[in-house]
């Protein structure tokens, strides 16, 4: 993925104020009904409450965390499992300040494992070396660091890179490309799998299957990289595969066919093995241009659908996905692919289908001089009041996070002020279960503290204030009110500084986000 030799750039080459939106529900409902139709809340209460939706109560804020060439993550190979947790720790911490709430961490990069693999090897970029041991699984910590700071744990795979070399005899004898070499499609000094092979998915969903199992992984995250990046006049050597399984189609529609096939299959063996897991794909942002498709958008860049032959529209309509995440590294204005036609597109794309939509956002390119608009700290923020105009956008993912510890031109800053100065609940997915936990009991004020006792299958807990005891029962309701969420530590209550007077209110949420009613106390 986006390594430092982004195909956005090369892609690129070839090519309003906010005001509060007011819904009306009302007082006393039971917050799981929270992404209910405005209609559905008007029918079920008679007295309204007028809430603004800014900033948003749901919404997702990630950061990617990429471990190929060290990227993020670890910082550099061969370091110490104590300075790798520290570093990974810094990152985290990072996040939560900025009101984030989910990291979509890289955990395997290209046919290797940042954890305890038993189908692939070690990879280099923790100790230098290829397959070799570092003494330590680390994505146990990975997760257990980001759940007790509240953020969501997506886990990142790249489905089918091999090896960063073309030379096989450079990997170990127990990997995967060199036990099966008719797998594997060498391309610009790289090794590919095959996507059109059987044997390719069969062994990618393996891999997706027993980290979900083993692992307490809340999503599995695809990134834009399926049949390689294309090479002006080198092709990509698949004709004996196409030759044995295409039966009839054109090569690009049979290789679109492979990889819409392992979408499907990696979906339905994430949700057999846990429901509650969420999967989905972070394409190119461009889907086709009109020029190509009159259901393109007005484009006038690579195509992901013809170049790489990645069909997210497809997906969509399938449903095999829970949620899409374009990536969609262009300024405003930019004449080749325009952030501003972009969004309207992908959010028609999702428009009553259930799958979420997010935006891949690119942190990485604010404050180079790729065009004049990332130069401009207001880019960036703008792209976020561009989203809040389309409700099917249901929050953002920085890349990476290198840049989110940089904070170039202050942008974060930015962000924080003018889109993410309270926190944010994960947008609700029913397709992916959960139910309403029972509320918080035992609420108590001491010393200036507020404690709870835990509630059943309470993942995090809400916090919402509001200085009128009279507009309580509409608290929950407004994002403006949202003091802090805060993680269940090992089935734990929790506690926070009451540091002013008012109505406390005290949700419980479970994994999913779906929320409890509140437990309710007033401090003068």
């Amino acid at each position: 993925m986006r390594n430092g030799l982004r195909p956005l750039l090369a892609a690129a080459a070839l090519a309003a104020a906010t005001t509060g939106v007011a819904y009306t529900f009302g007082p006393g409902r039971s917050t799981a009904d929270g992404d209910a139709t405005p209609a559905a809340r008007r029918a079920a209460f008679s007295e309204a409450c007028q809430v603004n939706a800014t900033p948003a109560k749901r919404q997702l804020r990630g950061v990617w965390i990429a471990t190929v060439h060290n990227l993020d993550w670890p910082s550099k190979p061969g370091l110490t499992e104590e300075r790798q947790r520290a570093d990974y720790v810094k990152i985290l911490d990072a996040a939560v300040r900025r009101h984030f709430n989910a990291v979509f961490v890289q955990v395997r990069p290209a046919s290797d494992a940042l954890y305890a693999s038993p189908y692939e090897p070690w990879s280099q970029w923790l100790t230098g070396t290829v397959g070799k041991n570092p003494g330590w699984d680390p994505l146990p910590f990975l997760i257990d660091e980001a759940h007790k700071r509240g953020l969501e744990f997506h886990a990142w795979f790249n489905p089918y890179r091999a090896a960063a070399t073309a030379d096989l005899s450079r990997l170990p004898a127990s990997h995967p490309a060199r036990q099966h070499p008719s797998w594997v499609v060498k391309y610009q000094g790289k090794a590919y799998y095959n996507p059109g092979l059987p044997q390719v998915r069969e062994h990618t969903v393996k891999i997706v299957d027993d980290v979900v199992r083993r692992y307490d992984v809340d999503g599995v995250h695809f990134d834009d990289y399926f049949y390689p990046y294309p090479v002006s006049g080198v092709p990509f050597a698949d004709q004996a595969a196409f030759t044995k399984y295409g039966k009839g189609r054109s090569l690009a529609s049979w290789r679109r066919d492979n990889v819409n096939k392992l979408i499907a299959e990696v979906g339905q063996a994430v949700h057999a093995a846990k429901p509650y897991v969420k999967f989905g794909v972070s394409p190119f942002g461009i889907w086709r241009n009109k020029s190509n498709d009159p259901a393109g958008s007005d484009t006038k860049g690579l195509s992901a659908y013809d170049a790489i032959y990645s069909d997210a529209r497809a997906w969509i309509k399938a449903r095999s996905v829970d949620y899409i995440m374009p990536q969609l590294y262009w300024p405003r204005g930019f004449a080749a692919a325009d952030y501003a036609k972009l969004v309207p597109w992908w959010a028609n794309q999702v428009k009553g289908t259930g799958v979420h939509l997010y935006i891949g956002q690119a942190l990485y390119r604010v404050g180079t001089k790729d065009t004049a608009a990332w130069t401009k700290p207001g880019e960036l923020p703008a792209h976020l009041t561009l989203n809040r105009k389309r409700p099917e956008v249901m929050g953002d993912v920085y890349f990476s996070a290198t840049q989110m510890l940089k904070n170039p031109l202050g942008v974060l800053d930015r962000i924080a002020t003018d889109h993410y100065s309270r926190p944010a609940l994960l947008p609700l997915m029913p397709a992916r279960g959960g139910a309403r936990p029972a509320a918080p009991t035992g609420l108590k004020a001491a010393a200036g503290t507020l404690s709870w006792r835990p509630a059943p299958g309470a993942r995090s807990y809400a916090v919402y204030r509001v200085s009128d005891p009279a507009s309580a029962p509409c608290a929950v309701d407004d994002p403006r009110n949202l003091l802090a969420v805060l993680p269940s530590v090992s089935g734990a209550g929790a506690a926070i500084a009451a540091k002013q007077g008012g109505t406390y209110l005290i949700t419980a949420l479970d994994r999913l986000g779906n929320e409890s009613l509140p437990a309710t106390t007033t401090l003068p």
